[in-house]
């Protein structure tokens, strides 16, 4: 076993979250993606299936890493974005989703 949590011989493609930079299998992170919004903003979307297109950021999924990625700008950085004035509530609202969901 490595220490970064992934298994040596585990074979599902891994991902480094923008916050945390830890890499873990893809279906362990969440896949957020930029989306233009009619206003002009820019939105940032959570991607659970990973089918949207574009780039995509990848985030522990908790709300203490979302509170860090929106504080240290990581989405803009990690999607390439030419603003860094992005609106990450909907994947804030994804994540309280699953919070209350178990």
């Amino acid at each position: 076993m490595s220490g970064d949590g992934a298994s040596v011989n585990d074979n599902r493609p891994l991902r480094t979250c923008v916050v945390t930079r830890a890499k873990r299998p893809q279906d362990e992170l969440l896949r957020c993606v930029a989306q233009a919004s009619p206003d002009g903003t820019m939105k940032i979307v959570p991607d659970p299936d990973r089918v949207k297109p574009g780039r995509g950021a990848w985030i522990t999924p908790t709300l203490s890493v979302w509170e860090a990625a929106v504080k240290r700008r990581a989405f803009a950085r990690a999607l390439k974005l030419s603003t860094t004035v992005v609106d990450a509530d909907p994947v804030r609202v994804h994540l309280e989703q699953k919070e209350t969901d178990h």
